[in-house]
């Protein structure tokens, strides 16, 4: 009797140890194998998965790259045109001289701004300063008008100076920008506003991450002679006018 005791005994001792198809099958698939390997609260990922996203980042880097490149071709194209332009003005402003301090009655601010965003500061700086100059040039008998140029200005100065916009134009930089254009441009508006003094504010360039605002003082004949005559301005009777005039 005793040794029959013993023999079931050991039989279900046996029974209880042999692991079930079940769970012999879930010990030798690969995720049991790594979820054992990867540490605790780490998700486990194949190599194979891990060798198509590096693939794919080494793909979108190459991509960068190359639309790198051709910003930098197309920005330093625009920088060699912008620093080629300073020769127009530049010899302009040195003979004529500027007056940003002088007084008159009617005052017409020039907004210089983008059509498109995505370019930092420039068109929120021009519109601050054009916004300070409008409040230092206004007065019971003074009268301060914009001239807007470019969609990004004409968007943020309407909301509160609707009725003090002259002018708008847009849509300036669709064509590279020549000396035809600007000076068809001028010419629009010298024979559309009535001022006695235009203030055009524009972003001078310096680097790729530097802009300095800037205002360009232009006065109409009348008060040009009134401040040649005052010494103001430059001295125009020492220079000799070529063409046959007098």
């Amino acid at each position: 009797m005793a040794m029959a005791a013993l023999r079931r005994e050991g039989r279900r001792v046996l029974l209880s140890s042999t692991p079930s198809p079940a769970a012999a099958m879930a010990a030798r698939s690969p995720a049991a194998a790594h979820q054992e390997i990867a540490p605790l609260g780490a998700r486990s990922v194949s190599t194979q998965v891990v060798r198509t996203r590096m693939k794919s980042v080494r793909n979108i880097q190459k991509i960068t790259k190359a639309m790198k490149m051709v910003a930098a071709s197309k920005l330093r194209a625009v920088q060699i045109r912008t620093e080629n332009s300073r020769g127009l003005w530049q010899p302009f402003t040195a003979l004529l001289g500027d007056v940003p301090s002088v007084d008159v009655k009617k005052n017409v601010i020039v907004a210089i701004t983008s059509d498109k965003g995505l370019c930092g500061g420039i068109n929120s700086t021009s519109v601050k300063v054009s916004k300070a100059l409008h409040k230092l040039t206004s007065g019971p008998e003074k009268e301060s008008k914009y001239v807007i140029l470019g969609e990004k200005g004409k968007v943020q100065l309407i909301r509160d100076s609707k009725d003090n916009i002259e002018m708008t134009v847009s849509e300036l930089q669709k064509n590279p920008i020549n000396y035809t254009q600007i000076a068809v441009l001028a010419d629009d508006i010298l024979k559309n506003v009535e001022y006695d003094a235009l203030r055009v504010v524009f972003n001078k360039f310096h680097s790729v991450i530097s802009f300095k605002p800037t205002m360009t003082t232009i006065l109409s004949p009348e008060v040009m002679e009134k401040e040649s005559e005052s010494g103001k301005v430059g001295d125009l009777d020492s220079y000799e006018i070529e063409g046959g005039y007098v």
